[in-house]
């Protein structure tokens, strides 16, 4: 039996549950013994993804509102009070040392229901601009954790610089030696992305001429990847596709190049291995959040950003050919990405925590 258990809030995608995971692998290294427990929407894929790990999963009733219809709004609150009432029962069942919320309103329900409970609890935000949840949660949880150092001013100067945590694997990413291929990864996060599935097919007739110089591990989402394989097959391209990258690690340090979504986990792993990219940020993500995480390399000198509306085969097909005929220029954005780098976020986050039990 567990000597002590802690449990993280949040989750609904792999952005939000791997900074938790990441925090979980800090915790199991300092405290023997302990359990973590998530708390999360009960969805397939932090089944999937937490089942993989370890972790026990709890399902807790909450809902969105950002962007939602007057009745849609009505029904997520309905689903958070509901999910509130649920993280009481389910905390005074396992009486945590502390409650950790990790973004996204799956995390709002646990994490208020903690604070009622006057349990240590702390939120971290992994974006540059915070979200709606946490936005709530900051004035009563005893601790803020931050991303970004411009973050504090969304929170009215409160919060602690800790980076956005990733899992323990990413620490000993390690570099690759150029070789005679330029090497092209390409993901839209856990979920794929249609839009950039779309403009990789519509750039592989205008790179067909250098496929011999061009690879490609490319994560489709499982409803693109027939298309997108076929798409490289046609054409004659030495490619790697999937429905989802599980050895993404691997696939870091193989890249010369990532084009991805701009998701506060993705950008941190980009920094932790020091890889030039292409950044599109999703258009609907709330608050645009996005956009900023995005910004944030793409002012450093670390990545390009290409907006949605930018996103062509053509205009992506000039940027893949432009980077590999210019080594110099990657290997400045890769220095540039890994200033970026906070490889000791958990170990800084589980600090606070251990802050708040002392």
């Amino acid at each position: 039996m567990a000597s002590e258990t802690f449990v993280i809030a949040g989750g609904g995608t792999g952005g939000h549950l791997y900074p938790g995971i990441a925090i979980a692998e800090e915790l199991a290294a300092r405290r023997r013994g302990v359990e973590v427990v998530f708390a999360g929407a009960g969805t397939e894929l932090e089944r999937r993804i937490l089942s993989a790990h370890g972790y026990r999963l709890i399902a807790i009733a909450s809902g969105g509102v950002v962007g939602k219809s007057l009745a849609g709004r009505a029904r997520g609150l309905a689903r958070a009070v509901g999910g509130y009432v649920q993280s009481i029962r389910e905390l005074v069942k396992m009486k945590p040392k502390a409650v950790i919320g990790v973004g996204g309103y799956a995390s709002g329900p646990m994490v208020m229901a903690a604070v009622t409970l006057r349990l240590p609890s702390l939120i971290h935000e992994q974006n540059y601009r915070p979200g709606l949840t946490n936005r709530m949660l900051a004035p009563w949880v005893r601790k803020v954790a931050v991303s970004f150092d411009e973050t504090k001013h969304s929170f009215g100067g409160r919060g602690e610089l800790s980076g956005n945590p990733i899992r323990a694997g990413f620490r000993g990413a390690r570099r690759r030696t150029r070789g005679n291929t330029f090497n092209v990864l390409i993901f839209g996060g856990s979920q794929g992305a249609r839009a950039l599935n779309g403009a990789v097919i519509d750039a592989l007739p205008r790179l067909v001429e250098s496929r011999l110089g061009l690879r490609f591990t490319h994560g489709t989402g499982q409803a693109d990847f027939e298309r997108v394989s076929a798409a490289y097959q046609a054409l004659g391209f030495e490619a790697a596709v999937a429905p989802y990258i599980t050895a993404i690690r691997e696939a870091y340090e193989w890249a010369d190049l990532v084009i991805s979504r701009a998701g506060a986990s993705s950008v941190s792993e980009i920094a932790a291995c020091g890889k030039a990219s292409i950044l599109v940020p999703l258009p609907t993500a709330a608050h645009d959040h996005q956009r900023f995480n995005a910004r944030k390399l793409s002012d450093s000198g670390a990545a390009i950003l290409m907006d949605e509306p930018a996103l062509t085969g053509e205009a992506l097909a000039r940027e893949i050919l432009a980077l590999r005929g210019d080594p110099t220029r990657v290997m400045a954005m890769e220095r540039s990405a890994a200033t970026l780098a906070r490889p000791d976020a958990a170990a800084r986050i589980v600090d606070m925590i251990e802050e708040m039990l002392a």
